[in-house]
């Protein structure tokens, strides 16, 4: 019998074992706690959240493979292989929810294809938090991830995504590389209308957190004043 693949969220910043605390479920640590395989992005930084959950047994005894971008579809079948064995997994994201703007979705999928129970697991997902205090439609929104780089291409994709939006009554959402937070700001309220509301929803969860939304109208005025340098962001935007 398959052991169970546990999708278990992390923080969407740094701190100790209390600020983990503070956005996971004592049941969700409980879990973590009692795995002896992971999954993560980065071997490092799973080890990191380990040492903040608290296993059970000493880090060294646990083993954690990495599934990244770099990892070759071919090597999905190994990573599910001890849980097809029988041991139960963790997979564990960067920051906020695995499988969700995260490679770990080609995991999940092949899990469900070779019959493996998924269990996922209550924690912070930067998306639906900034959604949720952005004030803008939460019946219909969608996820775009990141926009063109090319400036030309951003800001055609941007019209044709405000113009979706106006007519379909639906939020956008995009994320950015950190050190280009500003660039794509400085884009959104550019490309799009004066009426249009983008709220920017910075260090989640943290004690920096910051959640502005406005009209573009309205960020002209002083959208210098929101520091953005190399800060977890989320944008969003809604047409009227």
């Amino acid at each position: 019998m398959s052991g169970t693949l546990y999708l278990i969220p992390n923080a969407l910043g740094d701190g100790d074992a209390n600020a983990l605390a503070t956005v996971l479920p004592a049941s969700v640590l409980a879990r973590a706690a009692a795995l002896s395989y992971f999954i993560g992005e980065n071997a490092k930084s799973t080890r990191a959240f380990l040492k903040r959950v608290g296993p059970a047994r000493p880090i060294q005894e646990i083993e954690i493979r990495e599934l990244n971008v770099n990892t070759p579809a071919a090597e999905i079948d190994g990573l599910l292989a001890p849980v097809l064995a029988g041991t139960d997994a963790g997979l564990v994201s960067e920051a906020g929810c695995p499988a969700v703007a995260d490679p770990g979705a080609l995991l999940v999928r092949r899990a469900h294809e070779r019959g493996v129970k998924v269990v996922p697991l209550v924690g912070p997902s930067s998306i639906l938090l900034a959604l949720m205090a952005s004030g803008l439609n939460g019946q219909r929104f969608a996820f775009q991830g990141y926009l063109p780089v090319d400036a030309a291409e951003r800001t055609k994709r941007l019209r044709e995504l405000e113009q979706h939006s106006r007519k379909a009554k639906e939020t956008q959402v995009f994320i950015e590389t950190p050190y280009r937070n500003r660039t794509l700001l400085d884009a959104l309220l550019t490309a799009l209308s004066p009426s249009t509301l983008v709220a920017v929803a910075v260090d989640l969860t943290l004690e920096s957190e910051t959640i502005v939304s406005r009209p573009v109208s309205g960020w002209k005025k002083d959208a210098g004043a929101l520091d953005l340098h190399k800060r977890p962001a989320i944008f969003l935007m809604l047409a009227s």
